[in-house]
């Protein structure tokens, strides 16, 4: 008898142990302070806003460091939450690759990319709660109540580069001083950089790329020493000048796209999507840096707006949702081309501790994570109602006419004798853009003018002449040189990015004596002579054009709408022939 229940006792033993190794982290987000009777939610808010919190300001400054103090080799350390975006391309919480080739869990190009970040920035949101209501257990009784009061409402900001097209001063500095349990003091600042400790090396990091030898994190850096720094200055002027791009793209994507696989990526769209604003953010405040090379990107603590503009996206057309597509490159997981939908796992996040993967449809709505956004305030509402407030929102914000009395987007330089705003312009025009990034080992700008630009290339991405600039982000890979025209054939088939840069708010500039008004007829004849562009590396060296870089010119017709809460009514986009800009 003592036999058998040695036996049963070490058989539930292993049965324990096992389930214990097995089980998976359940990404829950945060629902402390949540309002079980209503669903009233606490905000994530903007970071200008945030950064005048107070103690939920402390305490995110504390919890950010914490987490990036904790040993990489952790599977909930910063490095390896991280890492789940790209490189070291291993598996995270137990979710094995299918050897696709691709490098990690991201959806890029895929009808997954707005879903796919939901549960990924729930799970770093609840890991820094967590560690903010541990800080906020060791503040003295002095000011104890309030710190624990602000880590149960906890939620992590975000940016609004539409409305503040520069990066928060805050986030610029190496220093940041805060209240600690132990009184006011200057420490590290984590939204500064990550430094990598250790530094990563083969096979987590490539060798011989451009990227994988920065001891921290850069945005624009000052060279490829190891040892280089930031610039954000330069950052910050590159942001200012596509502020008006930027604003426009946003405003115009929520406003004309009710389709969902076309508002997600541009390989549906073929123009304006969630994800071409999101490469363009990537790559402007990258610049060569990790948030331009799309496999080390999420290792830098900048803030991050894709899930904000999914959520007023789903308030302002809630029955469009995730269509079968195919995915167009997949990742770690998912193979090339294979069809993915709204029951396709959300790869590696795990909804449960026993195995079970979030789906688009299981991260569809906010609430399922504890948060909300100040635009969408989905409780004691109907679908409807919250639409059209939503709607009113948006406009406010992004498209104020001029009858309202409301500001003119920010960065607008428009001629005193033109209305400044383009998205309330009659007929609107763009720029489409697809090139091969197969070949690419480091990130390019291509920037577009509006006559003949500046003869020195260090001119061009801030040039008053400056349509815009459209980045293309990088999968760095050892090369000797850089071509947008190989002559020996690619080692790999080609990668098409796409993307769309508005044009109306350049050609608003022009005086009514040159461009007396948008209809074709005017605007024609001034693009076949004046738009040009040009190719350039983030170090500034120039890049010869050719042919794997396509330009179309295009335009539709725009009917303003009445009242703040309506959108204009936007025709189909028509592609004009033989006005695609030139290049050198």
């Amino acid at each position: 008898m003592a036999i058998a229940r040695r036996r049963t006792s070490w058989i539930l033993l292993f049965f324990v142990v096992r389930a214990i190794a097995s089980a998976t982290f359940a990404i829950n987000g945060v629902h402390a302070g949540v309002n079980a009777l209503t669903g009233q939610r606490p905000f994530r808010q903007e970071f200008s806003t945030f950064q005048n919190a107070g103690p939920a300001f402390d305490l995110y400054i504390q919890a950010l460091q914490q987490l990036a103090q904790t040993n990489q080799s952790a599977m909930l350390s910063y490095y390896a939450v991280a890492g789940i975006h790209g490189y070291p391309n291993v598996p995270w919480d137990g979710v094995l690759g299918d050897n696709t080739g691709a490098i990690g869990y991201c959806t890029h190009s895929s009808v997954l990319f707005p879903t796919w970040h939901r549960p990924y920035v729930a799970l770093y949101e609840q890991l820094l709660h967590a560690n903010a209501r541990s800080i906020a257990a060791t503040y003295n009784s002095t000011n104890g109540a309030t710190y624990r009061a602000a880590a149960e409402t906890f939620r992590i900001p975000y940016w609004d580069w539409s409305l503040n097209p520069t990066m928060p001063g805050l986030v610029n500095a190496p220093t940041i001083t805060i209240t600690t349990p132990t009184g006011a003091q200057a420490v590290s600042n984590p939204l500064y950089n990550y430094t990598f400790n250790p530094l990563p090396t083969s096979p987590d990091f490539p060798e011989g790329d451009n990227v994988s030898q920065f001891l921290s994190t850069v945005r624009y850096p000052t060279s490829l020493d190891p040892n280089a720094t930031s610039q954000p200055g330069k950052v910050n002027k590159q942001l200012q000048a596509n502020a008006e791009s930027l604003h426009d793209l946003a405003y115009q994507l929520l406003a004309s796209e009710p389709n969902y696989a076309n508002f997600t990526s541009s390989a549906f769209s073929q123009g304006n999507s969630l994800e071409n604003i999101h490469n363009l953010i990537h790559g402007l405040v990258g610049s060569g840096g990790h948030m331009a090379y799309v496999p080390y990107s999420s290792f830098d603590p900048i803030f991050c707006n894709v899930d904000r503009l999914t959520t007023i996206w789903q308030a302002l057309y809630p029955t469009s949702f995730t269509s079968p597509e195919a995915d167009a490159y997949g990742t770690f997981t998912n193979p090339p081309k294979g069809i993915e939908d709204a029951n396709t796992p959300l790869t590696p996040f795990h909804a449960s501790a026993n195995g079970t993967l979030y789906t688009s449809t299981t991260a569809r709505a906010t609430r399922t994570f504890g948060y909300a956004y100040p635009e969408v305030q989905d409780w004691n509402t109907t679908a409807a109602q919250l639409a059209t407030t939503v709607r009113a929102t948006v406009n406010n914000l992004y498209n104020p006419a001029p009858a309202t009395g409301k500001r003119s987007p920010p960065g607008q330089r428009a001629s005193k004798k033109r209305a400044a705003n383009a998205n309330a312009a009659p007929y609107q025009w763009a720029i489409n853009i697809a090139a091969d990034v197969s070949q690419l080992p480091t990130p390019l700008f291509l920037h577009f003018f509006l006559s003949t630009p500046p003869p020195s290339p260090q001119a061009w991405s801030a040039a008053p002449n400056l349509i815009a600039s459209l980045p293309l982000l990088a999968a760095p890979v050892p090369a000797p040189s850089l071509s947008l025209s190989p002559t020996s054939p690619p080692p790999s088939p080609p990668r098409i990015a796409r993307g769309q840069l508005p044009l109306t708010h350049a050609l608003l500039r022009l005086p009514l004596a040159q461009l007396p008004d948008l209809a074709p007829p005017a605007v024609l004849p001034l693009l076949r002579t004046a738009l040009q562009w040009r190719a350039q590396r983030a170090d500034g060296g120039v890049v010869a054009n050719g042919s794997t870089v396509e330009v179309r010119v295009m335009g539709r017709p725009v009917q303003v709408g009445e009242g703040v809460e309506r959108f204009p009514a936007y025709g189909a986009w028509e592609e004009w022939e033989g006005v695609g800009g030139g290049g050198v």
